[in-house]
């Protein structure tokens, strides 16, 4: 589908669209698991995402049409008319954070279709609720700024979708720039912009299509890890909020007071946030060689340090050193999903056509292929 065709389908069941806005999905470069341990992220908003079409009515209803789905929602616009549609319940959840927050809007109708692959990993959840909150503050004026407008998206998220994410996507969503990542500091929120104009390389995700089904919450357990080592090191060195304040040789003399699992999940955790830096400032001097290693260091302790891979993922990584690949790793919390690929362009296709081929026999499932363009955040398309 494109922007014409949404148009169109808008005007069938609404008449003429005011205006039409678009928002990215986004791709972490590298930093994994660092936001709960006080470090950097590396997003960058891609060229696919959530575009929509919206008018408004000044009523008291909302309606929605998600072209995806080819459903139809409406709904008023107090706290008790909570949609059923669970993909509803992302915009009602936006214009409800907005009306906490004393900013009036009143009824509207509107269409969306994505582009982002769902289930991949590049947040077509916080695309949807970027390009509704951007649309929204635009067109009845609130004056909200764009920091704002993602907490707003991360409140949609913890208060009625139920998942209590960090701020990165919709970050990501509404600040990406084309041609640049965004180093995000997860403690400070402070951010600068880190120039990404590979030539001569790409930027691939492999989808591994699976998702393993988990107990216990590993999540929630290497984050306990990682607080449990924070606070022994803390015991000698009061300044160490978090393991971003942590040295390797302060993980070594707290050796002894932590358990083995502990001991591995902080050593990730530190080597994580200086990995993250040192691929900063490789990106500076567009020394892709050293972006690379330090994502295949990055999927390896993701792997071996973290245990958040599988088979799968690992079996990805290392046909990207098969087929030569500069550079590749885990993207995302693990146990399925994708891998990032920083791959030079002379390489692109066999490394394509020879992975596919390799994980179609390996495990008799056929990964998907997306080519991830680095681009601007959210905007008013007309």
């Amino acid at each position: 589908m494109d922007i014409q065709q949404l148009k169109k389908i808008f005007g069938e069941r609404y008449g003429e669209p005011q205006a039409t806005y678009s928002s990215p999905g986004r791709i972490n470069l590298i930093g994994e698991h660092t936001d709960y341990n006080g470090g950097f992220v590396l997003p960058g908003a891609i060229d696919k995402g959530m575009t929509l079409a919206l008018r408004v009515t000044g009523s008291d209803k909302i309606r929605l049409f998600s072209a995806d789905y080819d459903e139809l929602s409406e709904f008023g616009l107090n706290e008790s008319d909570k949609p059923s549609q669970g993909w509803a319940k992302y915009v009602f959840g936006v214009v409800r954070e907005m009306s906490k927050r004393g900013k009036q809007v009143s009824g509207f109708d509107a269409a969306f279709y994505g582009d982002v692959p769902l289930g991949a990993g590049l947040s077509s959840s916080a695309a949807l609720e970027s390009a509704f909150a951007f649309a929204l503050n635009d067109v009845f004026e609130l004056g909200i700024d764009k920091f704002e407008l993602a907490l707003i998206g991360q409140a949609t998220e913890h208060n009625y979708v139920g998942v209590k994410c960090g701020i990165m996507d919709q970050f990501a969503s509404l600040f990406g720039k084309q041609g640049h990542l965004i180093r995000l500091d997860c403690r400070s929120l402070e951010y600068q912009y880190v120039p990404f104009d590979p030539k001569g390389y790409k930027l691939v995700l492999i989808d591994s299509r699976v998702k393993h089904e988990l107990v216990n919450n590993p999540y929630n357990r290497r984050r306990e890890s990682c607080e449990t080592a924070a606070a022994a090191i803390r015991l000698r060195h009061p300044e160490v909020e978090f393991l971003r304040d942590a040295t390797p040789d302060m993980l070594e003399e707290a050796r002894a007071e932590i358990n083995a699992e502990d001991y591995m999940r902080a050593q990730f955790a530190i080597g994580e946030v200086r990995r993250l830096l040192d691929a900063c400032d490789a990106l500076v001097k567009d020394d892709y060689a050293t972006v690379g290693a330090k994502m295949y260091e990055t999927h390896d302790g993701l792997s071996k340090l973290y245990e958040v891979s599988c088979e799968e993922l690992d079996f990805l990584n290392d046909c990207a050193k098969k087929y030569e690949v500069t550079g590749s790793r885990i993207m995302g919390g693990g146990f399925g999903g994708c891998t990032i690929n920083l791959v030079r362009d002379e390489k692109h296709d066999a490394f394509i056509a020879g992975t596919l081929a390799d994980y179609k026999a390996k495990f008799n499932i056929d990964a998907s292929v997306y080519d991830a363009v680095i681009s601007d955040g959210a905007r008013r398309i007309d």
